[in-house]
């Protein structure tokens, strides 16, 4: 009986030795062996799905002389992609890849990265596992392949990367308010208002506007102001009650005379403003006076008037000049309506630019392209402008709109047209670029695109923060971002698990794409409410619509 238990252990062990040596009954006890990936869901960041999965083989497992290779498979639908294989070997094979000991329990990790294609969202890694003997000769795959994660977040893709183009601003106001004006000159130290002083061209022609105003109903005169002034000669205090005595007679010249043939009596304050080496600069300065840099400079250096005219005098051939061309300007009083004006209606521009642009400025036709949602008509009319008015930013805005269409060799023929290099030019620049997959330039061009501040202006930087989000790098994203709100802020806030951050830049309640992000997040929260409901103002763009049902972000919700 002894012998008979014996020569059975023997038998055991022997059977026990030959089953191991095999490498063929490492396949078989597959089991034995464990997997895992970091992370569990995986993720797409810079256009690129990354993960780290790691194998475990417990103790008198890897045979001496056997090869492992293991293949990464990225499956998807009917699809898959293959990564680089991963061999190891046992510790009697002279060979050069990783060693695996046979006595002891082992781990071993590598790195796997899959280039993101579209359909990826619902993809599942796999590890297929094939063994060799010592020779290459045999080989034996795993029964099943280890599946190690499953589905894939692609939130990160959603970065807006097209590039954003920059519109420059128009001028156009539909209402303004102006000033127009006329002036009674005076006599040197004189007061009293001559009439041919009131039958000069210029009153005439402000009683004409004033009573042509009353049958213009774009037009409404609202009050003004008479201003009385004397020329900056002799003792100050006499100027002084000069001025004074110049707009009280002003006024009741006004009020006698210009009122009544304008037909319009105008509420009119009464200032007076002594000296006026206001005035007096600013003609010198128009003037061609040869030394007009000089008596400039003796204003500059001098605040005191009764010392800037000494100064002045003692220019003696000058004031000669100053006397006759200068001075006599300054003896005045000057009437000032105070004027409203209605420009055309958005109403009246769009008919207007259909049937009769000759009227419209620069300011209006640039205006009037953003009245339209249709792209060609926008078109026409900046091309309007840009042939009228051979507009800089006519050309500007007409490489914008191609950016949008994603035409980058049009935009970049509109934009070769500008001379005048702005923050918006070289933003647009930037665009053009990187729609066509530049990406380094694009950036430099971003860099380039600084306002009169000297920062970069918030478009670009919404451009620079989509390069570097592309990149995965969110920290930097963020930096550059930091105080532009909108989309791709939020989203980087998003990528960086910053969600409650997130939604204080997400202001935009009819943006389609923000309220996606919103809808991300509230998912995120377990807020199925809020979800729902942003999802709904979401799929006013058809994309989300599609993209949701492989959106891994809304698993947990389902």
């Amino acid at each position: 009986m002894k012998r008979f238990f014996k020569f059975t252990l023997i038998a055991a062990a022997a059977a026990l030795a030959a089953f191991c040596a095999n490498p063929q009954q490492m396949a078989k006890l597959a089991s034995m062996v464990k997997t895992e990936c970091n992370p569990k869901t995986l993720e797409c960041v810079g256009g690129q799905i990354k993960a780290t999965y790691t194998i475990t083989f417990p103790a008198k497992y890897f045979l001496q002389n056997a090869y492992m290779k293991i293949t990464p498979e990225l499956v998807y639908g009917d699809q898959k992609e293959v990564a680089a294989d991963f061999w190891m070997q046992g510790e009697k094979i002279r060979d050069n890849y990783a060693v695996i000991p046979y006595k002891t329990a082992s781990q071993i990790s590598r790195d796997v990265v899959f280039p993101y294609k579209k359909g990826m969202e619902k993809a599942e890694l796999r590890l297929k596992v094939t063994i060799y003997n010592s020779s290459k000769s045999n080989s034996w795959e795993y029964p099943v392949s280890f599946k190690i994660a499953e589905g894939t977040n692609c939130t990160s893709m959603l970065v807006q990367s097209n590039g954003i183009p920059y519109f420059e601003k128009d001028n156009y106001e539909l209402e303004t308010t102006e000033q127009v004006e006329t002036q009674i000159l005076y006599d040197v130290n004189k007061s009293d208002v001559k009439a041919s002083r009131l039958n000069s061209e210029e009153v005439k022609a402000f009683e004409k506007f004033l009573k042509d105003s009353k049958n213009d109903s774009r037009t409404s005169v609202t009050g003004g102001k008479i201003i009385g002034y004397a020329s900056p000669e002799g003792p100050e205090d006499n100027n002084n009650k000069l001025s004074i005595q110049r707009a009280k007679s002003a006024k009741a010249a006004y009020d006698k005379t210009i009122s009544k043939n304008a037909g319009m009596n105008l509420d009119m304050d009464v200032e007076e403003k002594g000296e006026d080496w206001e005035g007096f600069k600013k003609l010198v300065e128009q003037s061609n006076i040869e030394d007009k840099d000089l008596i400039i400079r003796v204003l500059s250096m001098y605040s005191d008037p009764v010392v800037r005219e000494r100064e002045i005098r003692n220019m003696s051939q000058v004031f000669q000049t100053l006397n006759t061309k200068v001075l006599p300007q300054l003896r005045r009083s000057r009437i000032v309506a105070q004027v409203n004006r209605k420009n055309f209606t958005d109403e009246e521009l769009k008919e207007m630019v259909e049937t009769d642009d000759s009227r419209l400025t620069e300011e209006a036709l640039l205006y009037a392209a953003n009245l339209f949602t249709d792209n060609s008509k926008k078109e026409s009319v900046l091309k309007k402008a840009a042939q009228k008015f051979k507009s800089q930013r006519a050309f500007n805005n007409l490489a914008a709109l191609a950016i949008q269409n994603n035409k980058p060799d049009e935009a970049k023929t509109w934009l070769d047209k500008v001379e005048k290099k702005t923050a918006g030019y070289y933003n647009n620049l930037g665009a053009i670029e990187m729609q066509k997959g530049n990406y380094d330039k694009a950036a430099e061009y971003f860099y380039m695109a600084q306002g009169e501040n000297g920062e970069i202006i918030d478009t670009a930087k919404e451009n620079l923060g989509s390069l570097l989000i592309q990149d995965g790098d969110y920290d930097g994203a963020l930096e550059v971002l930091d105080g532009v709100d909108g989309f791709n802020h939020g989203l980087a806030l998003m990528l960086k698990g910053r969600n409650d951050d997130a939604l204080k830049v997400l202001k935009n309640e009819l943006d389609p794409d923000e309220s996606y992000l919103r809808a991300i997040i509230a998912a995120r929260k377990g807020q199925v409410s809020n979800c729902e409901m942003e999802l709904v103002k979401a799929f006013a763009k058809p994309f989300y619509e599609e993209r949701i049902d492989n959106d891994i972000e809304f698993a947990p919700l389902q």
